[in-house]
């Protein structure tokens, strides 16, 4: 199949990749980084999460964030939640679509939620079929498709079966995603074909973390599938948790680096892209991860 002639790139950055975060990021931030990426082109961003607050004390203001940004036309606004309670207080905010997960490794299931896999994507059910209800996309996530921290290797066969039990809960667009950044290339492909088995081709879409280096060379292998649709986070933000000291999401900038190289359309300003990662940055106190992002601001430096 010739690689697609358009991308599309959810940016993950300010709910994914600021969650982790030690340091309080202020509310003002979060929005003006959300309007920085929209400003720069990017049609999907993964705005915060609405769980509770004694976990991810980072994402506390989620309400605060959605009431804040300024809405643009053609832009999807997503929100990650973890139950109906979550939901519950997402509806008010106006999100264009619900993000909800699941583990392809049932023993990181088990360490993390203390319930199985079939078990823990149950739960969503009512919350997929009240999202659908309000008129909201329900986003499937399938995380630890390509390793586990804990078991080791995955097979294909129980990343499938997760993706079965998505689509039988309401999920209507599926990311398969390499949580701890393990996988190569036939690796990542082999993955996705089991979603494209029961999703169409422009409902799935891949989330590779960059702990190994191997994010771009997965995405990459993914468009020779037809793939047109990637999670990356801007300036690279977000660690691996289990992997300590490692870096996490592919960086947008890396991404659209590369998508420009190959001639492939995505609508995102680099340059404007770049500024947003430069801006998140210097709120966090370091340098951005991305090498696209470095090399571009250091090209501008030296003119």
């Amino acid at each position: 199949m010739a690689l697609p002639t358009h991308v599309t790139l959810l940016d993950v950055g300010p709910r994914d990749g600021l969650q982790n975060e030690k340091q309080a990021v202020a509310t003002a931030h979060k929005v003006e980084l959300v309007q920085r990426l929209q400003a720069a082109g990017v049609k999907e961003i993964e705005v915060t999460s609405f769980v509770s607050p004694k976990w991810v004390p980072q994402m506390s203001d989620g309400a605060a964030v959605m009431a804040a940004i300024e809405r643009r036309v053609g832009v999807r606004y997503s929100v990650l939640v973890p139950n109906l309670k979550g939901l519950e207080a997402a509806l008010p905010t106006r999100p264009d679509e619900v993000v909800v997960f699941g583990a392809a490794s049932e023993a990181f299931s088990q360490r993390n939620i203390n319930c199985g896999i079939e078990e823990s994507i149950e739960r969503f059910r009512p919350v997929a079929a009240a999202a659908r209800a309000a008129g909201l996309k329900v986003r499937g996530a399938i995380s630890c498709a390509l390793g586990c921290p804990y078991q080791g290797e995955v097979s294909l066969d129980d990343i499938e079966r997760v993706v079965r039990l998505m689509k039988s809960i309401g999920v209507q667009h599926l990311g398969i995603a390499d949580t701890i950044g393990v996988g190569t290339p036939r690796r990542a492909q082999a993955a996705l074909e089991r979603a494209l088995a029961h999703f169409p081709l422009e409902e799935v879409s891949g989330h590779f973390h960059d702990t190994y280096g191997q994010a771009l060379a997965n995405i990459y292998a993914c468009l020779e599938l037809g793939v047109h649709s990637f999670d990356a986070s801007v300036a690279g933000l977000g660690g691996c948790p289990y992997a300590k000291g490692a870096t996490g999401n592919v960086a947008s900038e890396d991404v659209v680096f590369m998508l420009n190289g190959l001639g492939i359309h995505t609508g995102i300003d680099i340059d404007a892209l770049v500024d947003a990662g430069a801006f998140i940055s210097g709120v966090l106190g370091r340098a951005p991860v991305s090498r696209a992002g470095k090399a571009l601001l250091g090209k501008r430096a030296a003119s």
